[in-house]
């Protein structure tokens, strides 16, 4: 299997990428449907590259919807990374108008990486670029079944404790933090956020018990 991460990278890879003014293109030709709408063909080719299963082969947005819904590959909310998102211009959420790889989403806007597509037209644009669109023309999106993705060792950055605010930091360490606020060598970024790490509250609270902080 392959890993969501690796689909992206393929399609980040695309970007910039612009058909013939024949309209003839590399995911047509390799399709063998050159010169027709092209957005489902760029997923297709994208996905072959690292041998993505997906529902079905095709060139058609409704039929490769259908054939997820069938195979239990088919979601309408909690989008993630990876996901094949199929859009509905008319914003009834029914539609399959078009197609792009889920790259990030947010509350109301997701970024997608299409195929056939351009700042002038959203599914016949003739280029491979990032789009970022309302979710309100999404319909749904297949979701092919990944690999999980590796998970990145800790750094000692992520191992690290951090204390928001005073109330936060331990009893032991609270009288040395106190003095250097009081001092003013400690400033928060507002509302009372130090943002302390716990190295940082134990080393001051050494220097502090052997009298270097003063009174």
């Amino acid at each position: 299997m392959a890993r969501a991460s690796e689909l992206l990278a393929v399609a980040e890879k695309e970007v910039g990428y612009r058909q013939a003014r024949n309209g003839s293109n590399k995911y047509g030709r390799w399709y063998g449907m050159d010169c027709q709408r092209w957005c489902v063909m760029f997923v297709m080719w994208c996905a072959t590259q690292i041998q993505l299963g997906l529902p079905t082969r095709t060139a058609s947005c409704g039929t490769l919807m259908r054939a997820a819904q069938a195979a239990g590959q088919w979601v309408t909310k909690d989008f993630k990374p990876g996901d094949l998102i199929i859009f509905d211009w008319s914003k009834k959420r029914s539609g399959h108008d078009h197609i792009g790889i889920c790259k990030s989403v947010t509350a109301t806007y997701i970024t997608t990486i299409d195929g056939n597509t351009s700042a002038t037209s959203q599914d016949n644009g003739g280029c491979v670029q990032v789009r970022i669109r309302p979710l309100i023309y999404v319909t749904g999106a297949v979701r092919p079944i990944y690999e999980p993705e590796k998970q990145k060792p800790k750094t000692e950055e992520d191992k690290m404790v951090y204390y928001e605010k005073l109330k936060d930091v331990p009893e032991w360490y609270k009288g040395a933090i106190q003095k250097c606020i009081d001092k003013g060598a400690l400033k928060g970024e507002g509302n009372g956020v130090l943002n302390l790490s716990e190295d940082l509250c134990r080393t001051l609270t050494i220097l502090d018990r052997l009298g270097n902080l003063g009174k």
